[in-house]
């Protein structure tokens, strides 16, 4: 008896100490910079409502969609997220189309419904390391764009600017060709948590 006592002292508080130390690794960690699928809800809503099944990620034609593990604290655990510099997303809008519980809303694959409905960040050029901002000609994020000239526009040297109506898939940020990248999209899960 006294055995199984101490066994189960040691499982509970082994398990306890693991818990407890993903809570401190999340709350003290730099958290990662990476985006929720397109259409997503905002943070805590969509929390409530994934239920962590995968579908998202199965259906993303450009295999954008990965699911954090515990890197992320256990809140995050299975849910899905997009690092636009390793893959961005292409705004196919099939994520939400499989999505059961709608934690990633339907959102038409029409450009109108997408700047209503898609607000995953915004992309913010740093001139100090953009070639176009240095006398270069670059513009590769341009034409990276999905919706130039309405979330992204190219001024003298193909110069960006970023417009307001910038939804945030990244595409501009994965084609960049400086190191660092010259364009970043900063989530809006970011500010609104």
């Amino acid at each position: 008896m006294k055995r199984r006592r101490f066994l189960q002292y040691l499982a509970s508080s082994g398990l306890a100490s693991m818990v407890a130390g993903e809570g401190i690794k999340a709350a003290y960690a730099p958290s990662m910079r990476y985006l929720r699928p397109p259409g997503s809800h905002d943070e805590k809503t969509f929390l409530a409502k994934c239920i962590r099944c995968g579908k998202c990620g199965e259906s993303c034609p450009n295999r954008a969609i990965k699911f954090f593990s515990t890197e992320n604290g256990l809140a995050s655990l299975d849910t899905p997220f997009i690092i636009p510099r390793e893959q961005a997303c292409i705004l196919c809008m099939k994520c939400g189309d499989i999505c059961p519980t709608g934690a990633i809303p339907k959102i038409e694959y029409e450009a109108d419904t997408i700047l209503d409905g898609v607000h995953m960040g915004h992309a913010r050029v740093d001139v100090n390391l953009c070639l176009s901002f240095q006398g270069k000609t670059c513009g590769v994020c341009y034409r990276a764009c999905p919706l130039p000239d309405v979330a992204l526009r190219v001024g003298m040297l193909e110069q960006p600017y970023v417009l307001d109506k910038c939804v945030g898939c990244g595409l501009c940020e994965r084609s960049c060709i400086q190191i660092p990248q010259a364009i970043k999209v900063i989530p809006n899960h970011t500010s609104a948590s």
